[in-house]
């Protein structure tokens, strides 16, 4: 889920800043500090969007820096048990798909896309079900339910996993046919 939450922090600035202007150099300094950072409490941060901080800055013995404080806004994308998300498949493989959501690669594990043994296709890049014939392939738009989430823990295993194995979800082309066959009943 994308959303903008509010932060309160304190920024050093380094005496090499010190004769630009205070505020260039504070934006410069918050992006550089959160903007495309993870985050276990806030999530992928993606932009800083405005800031306000104290120009009065206080000093620390020893550290030629001085310290402000700084309140701004970021937009973040922070994904949640159980949220109904969409994305494109961005990659292939035997043991599942990698689906673009917001901003990160969420894992399509095979034993999640559905209730159908689903073979890999290497020449084709494909997913194939052995009984209901069902394909995903790269560039699918696919509907699924967030259902494993660790980010923020030291970013090596940054992961969400998500599944399309229940009603309505899955390839958008899939979930349009349920749609069809409920209507029918």
């Amino acid at each position: 889920m994308f959303k903008i939450v509010e932060v309160s922090d304190v920024i050093r600035i380094p005496p090499s800043m010190f004769g630009g202007d205070l505020k260039k150099v504070v934006k410069s300094l918050l992006k550089e500090n959160y903007e495309d950072s993870v985050y276990e409490d806030l999530g992928y941060v993606i932009k800083v969007l405005d800031f306000d901080f104290n120009p009065v800055g206080k000093l620390v013995p020893s550290d030629g820096g001085s310290y402000h404080e700084v309140k701004f806004r970021l937009l973040v994308f922070t994904p949640e048990l159980h949220e109904l998300v969409e994305g494109e498949v961005v990659e292939v493989e035997s043991f599942g798909c990698f689906v673009r959501v917001g901003p990160i690669d969420a894992l399509l594990h095979v034993s999640q896309i559905t209730d159908d043994y689903m073979s890999f296709n290497e020449v084709e890049g494909t997913l194939i079900g052995k009984e209901s014939h069902k394909v995903i392939r790269k560039s699918d738009i696919v509907r699924a339910r967030i259902v494993a989430v660790s980010i923020g823990k030291g970013g090596v295993g940054d992961k969400v996993g998500i599944t399309t194995r229940q009603p309505f979800l899955g390839k958008l082309e899939w979930i349009e046919e349920e749609v069809k066959k409920s209507r029918r009943s």
